[in-house]
This record gives structure tokens, sequence and C-alpha cells, in this order.
């Protein structure tokens, strides 16, 4: 199973601790949200704390950007290094372009679907995509409860993949513990990103690797 430690329930006031702690466990990305206050109703992260960030981080970056209209900000994620740049497709009126765009900015592509989002959205650009991100939570606050139907989800999204032929992962993220993060990954899910369960948790190393091995 791949690993993504959300820094949005890591301590804002030591980030540079938060990352040095993901650099050293099994984790196999850094998952960072943006939040522009207006496609979720929260600000996070800038450019500069996100380059900060990648300059401290020696695990690969995954941007997950919660924004109106994410194409503009694809210069900057790249110069941010972000490895995969994760946008909505609720947010792009011309979701193909965008990946394409990404793409050709030298990042690998992601598309996320909010919880009421359904899986036909991506029918057209699942084949082109290499993360399918699944809310299982609202977007825009961490620390929400898990929405069960995105077991569910998750195996059909399984489903559509084989019978395109698409080599997306699939990737979860809002909710996440031992508990969920088991169901998720029979449903069929590739990449847990988890933040309150890492992050809270009485020994962080540890609850990263309860996930790595489910």
């Amino acid at each position: 199973m791949l690993i993504a430690p959300s820094l949005l329930a890591a301590d804002f006031g030591n980030l540079q601790s938060a990352v040095r702690f993901v650099n050293t466990s099994e984790a196999d990305y850094l998952h960072i949200d943006l939040m522009d206050g207006v496609f979720v109703p929260n600000i996070t992260f800038g450019f500069p704390a996100i380059k900060a960030v990648s300059a401290a981080a020696t695990k690969p970056l995954d941007v997950h950007l919660m924004t109106v209209d994410p194409v503009k900000f694809i210069p900057q994620v790249r110069d941010c290094g972000a490895t995969i740049m994760t946008i909505h497709v609720e947010a792009c009126t011309h979701i193909h372009r965008a990946m394409q765009s990404i793409r050709q900015a030298g990042m690998k592509v992601g598309v996320a679907l909010n919880p009421g989002t359904p899986l036909c959205m991506i029918e057209e650009i699942v084949t082109e995509a290499d993360l399918i991100m699944l809310m299982a939570v609202n977007p825009g606050f961490g620390g929400q409860s898990f929405i069960t139907s995105t077991i569910s989800k998750t195996e059909r999204l399984k489903k559509m993949l084989k019978e395109t032929g698409s080599k997306a992962i699939i990737g979860v993220d809002g909710g996440v513990n031992a508990h969920t993060g088991g169901l998720l990954a029979h449903a069929g899910a590739d990449m847990l990103i988890a933040g309150s369960y890492v992050f809270n948790a009485p020994d962080p190393l540890s609850a990263i690797h309860t996930l790595k091995t489910l």
C-alpha cells in the first residue's frame, strides 16, 4: 500500500519537523492540500510555504489543489517540485486539456472526485490519469468522519480501471485510519492519504507502518 501523510494535520508552527518525520518514515509521498477559500471553505498553504516544504522533503510531493481554475497554477506547482498534481474534476471546465497541461509541465496527473461526484464524470479520461483520488470526506477540513459509501465507490472504480485498461492507481483521502484503511485496501485502493491518524498518533511512525502493511 502506498502511503501519503497529509500535512493538513501537522503542526503548522513546526512544519519542518513534520517534514523531517515523514522523510524518516515508510511513507511513499508527502501530501499537500492547497485550498483557496472558494472551491472549499478554507485556506491553507501558499506557494512559498510549499517551496519551503519541498526544500526539506526527501519524499516526492503529491500536491492536491482544492481550488477553482487549478490550471492557472500549473507553473507554480511545477516550480515547487511536485511529482503529482491532483485537480478536481468539478473545478475544471475542460478536464482533458487540464490533464494534458499538467503532463506537459512534467508532472504526473491526479484527478480528484468529491463524495457526491459520480464515477461517470471521469469515464472519458480515466485512461489518461496516473492517479484517481476519491474524497472520503467533503473537502476543506481535516479530521472529518469517513463516508462509508466510499468503499463501494472504490470497488466500482477498480472495476472501471480494469475494464478500460487504465494504469491509474486509486487513492483515497479523508477519514483514513487502520479500520477504514483495511476496508479500502480490500476494496482495491492503492494509496491512502492520512492526516489526523498519522500526525495525532502517539507513535506516528507506527501509524504509517500499520497503514503500509494493510
